[in-house]
């Protein structure tokens, strides 16, 4: 994934550091095989409807977790229906969270749109 002058993920991807919310440090961003993982769980989490209900991940190779939390109820963006949900990233003393949206497509999947950190503010 790539990076806006915001800081947004948008797509490809190459290690940065990024000021994450609850976190007084800069923290190392996700490799991409962790938002791999992390985008697997949005897709679950999302299938299975529930607001509020945390879906755990894990990246067995890097030792990465955290866990994926829908947050709004489903709204219509055109001819897709999305999803706003937060997610929580763990790689040894690293933490960070992170605010996605994800659509469901035409496909029947749902499919992470962004990816953006939550800075302290």
């Amino acid at each position: 994934m790539s990076r806006d002058d915001a800081g947004a993920q948008t797509s490809g991807s190459s290690p940065r550091t990024a000021r994450a919310a609850g976190v007084g440090r800069n923290v190392a961003r996700p490799s991409e095989t962790d938002l791999a993982y992390t985008r697997a769980a949005v897709a679950d989490a999302l299938a299975r409807g529930g607001k509020d209900s945390s879906i755990p991940w894990a990246n067995p190779n890097s030792g990465a977790s955290g866990n994926i939390t829908p947050i709004a109820k489903s709204r219509s963006d055109g001819n897709f229906t999305c999803r706003d949900f937060l997610a929580s990233y763990v790689r040894g003393e690293a933490q960070a969270w992170f605010q996605g949206e994800a659509c469901h497509t035409e496909h029947g999947r749902w499919e992470v749109r962004s990816l953006t950190p939550l800075s302290r503010g």
